[in-house]
């Protein structure tokens, strides 16, 4: 029986110095803090979690200094401990910008079935987390390019549409001269439509204002061009188009200013007030650092209680004009992408105004 004692002893030297040894070799940040919220012992590579030395083993550990961006870390403790079949997990940063899975487990005594602590584990998650948002910007680069195909292309297919109709024209009345001029502009809008195929065939993708199709643009040309596509519609609406172009340059993605510009005009005559003299007016002008695009209409105006969700995917404000829902959503992105924004100012009745930042180089 006098050996009873020594050999708990030894037992209990060797499962504390087997405890110590694994916490001084595991290459993972761990701590262990008693239910007094003492710190008892730590793995290395936790110093650089908490800014730890060996003088704060014995230390209240909310006393410890730690450089995580989560200022809960205490609480939580508090609560596995009062909660002894929970166990928490969390993402949290540490202050040079790592990300770790931060696990809370309850330390049981089994013997007195008591909770004396919890060990704290951190997993480093960084590229982890890295590799996933980078998916998640080729995702949705991806929709973005696909919405933006389908809006673009329907530009020259309008021109051809609207050069077919000349065409036939020009031969019913045998106008040769006419038919030639018809004949060389549906050339340049097979071009245009060929390049425009190739650029997102060839994945080039445009990415936070760096694009190998990014470049000083014509404003006036680019202008041209939707006004030729939209001629049938402007006609029909007998809507009045004034352009007012003190910057007649932007520095964009080639693709996406097309885009942005088809779908603000577009809109203005799709949404035009039939009771009205119609009219658009598009302006530009620099003021600190940007060039400012403004398309103004007098159409139908949307209604204040809509306004806020104008940007937001397959939106539609009336099932009685045709339409995706998609063409503001996809214009916003384009712009952000390019460290740019683009304000509403609409009012029922009386018409929309929409204003577009795009940041300027010079």
């Amino acid at each position: 029986m006098t050996d009873t004692p020594k050999s708990d002893a030894r037992q209990l030297r060797k499962l504390d110095f087997d405890l110590s040894n694994y916490f001084s070799n595991t290459i993972i940040p761990q701590l262990f803090v008693d239910a007094d919220l003492i710190l008892r012992i730590f793995t290395p590579p936790a110093m650089k979690q908490f800014s730890l030395t060996y003088d704060h083993v014995g230390k209240n550990i909310a006393d410890v200094k730690d450089n995580l961006r989560y200022p809960n870390v205490v609480e939580d403790i508090k609560d596995i401990i009062e909660n002894s079949n929970k166990v928490l997990e969390k993402e949290v940063q540490t202050t040079d910008g790592r990300w770790f899975q931060m696990t809370i487990v309850p330390y049981i005594e089994h013997e007195k079935d008591i909770i004396n602590g919890v060990i704290i584990t951190f997993v480093d998650i960084t590229k982890r987390l890295k590799a996933m948002r980078e998916l998640e910007k080729l995702n949705s680069q991806y929709e973005n390019f696909k919405y933006a195909l389908a809006h673009d292309i329907r530009q020259p297919i309008a021109t051809i549409t609207l050069i077919a109709d000349g065409l036939l024209m020009a031969h019913q009345k045998n106008n040769f001269l006419q038919f030639e001029k018809w004949i060389k502009t549906l050339k340049e809008s097979s071009k245009s439509l060929d390049g425009l195929v190739e650029d997102f065939a060839s994945g080039k993708v445009e990415e936070k204002g760096k694009s190998s199709e990014e470049g000083v643009l014509n404003i006036e040309e680019i202008c041209e061009d939707i006004f030729t596509a939209l001629k049938m519609e402007i006609k029909e609406n007998n809507i009045r188009v004034n352009t007012d172009l003190k910057v007649t340059e932007i520095f964009f993605p080639r693709n996406s200013l097309r885009s942005v510009f088809y779908n603000l005009i577009k809109n203005a005559v799709k949404f035009s007030d039939p009771k009205k003299s119609s009219e658009i007016k598009i302006s530009t002008e620099a003021v600190k650092g940007f060039v400012i695009l403004c398309v103004q209409d007098n159409g139908l105006g949307i209604p204040f209680e809509h306004q806020r969700r104008i940007f937001k995917k397959y939106s539609r404000l009336s099932k009685n004009i045709p339409g995706t829902g998609i063409g503001l959503y996809v214009v916003k992105k384009m712009i952000e992408d390019n460290e740019g924004r683009i304000k509403l100012e609409s009012k029922e009745g009386e018409g929309t105004t929409f204003k577009v930042f795009f940041k300027n180089p010079s």
